[in-house]
């Protein structure tokens, strides 16, 4: 009797979530996105996406359950960075 491969999906899913929730929360505590990278932040948001749709085409919970969650958090950083760049260049 050994570990279930869906087992370790959710553990992964839970650790690479539940790392950018520090991020995500001092971020939007402190308004401050200045020393965030837009580049990295547009690229990573599209990798989430392009995962959760990969884990919705497999039908891998723990996948789609990872990038949900991950993908709201990030998409509201990006969106919090993106409009503090513009609203900075004025």
């Amino acid at each position: 009797m050994g570990i279930e491969p869906e087992f370790i999906g959710y553990m992964a899913a839970f650790c690479t979530t539940i790392s950018f929730l520090p991020q995500a929360y001092l971020t939007l505590k402190t308004r401050d996105a200045e020393s965030l990278s837009l580049g990295m932040y547009s690229t990573f948001t599209l990798g989430v996406l392009l995962w959760l749709l990969y884990g919705l085409l497999i039908e891998d919970k723990a996948i789609v359950f990872a990038n949900v969650i991950t993908f709201v958090l990030s998409a509201t950083i990006l969106i919090f960075k993106i409009y503090h760049t513009l609203t900075r260049a004025k």
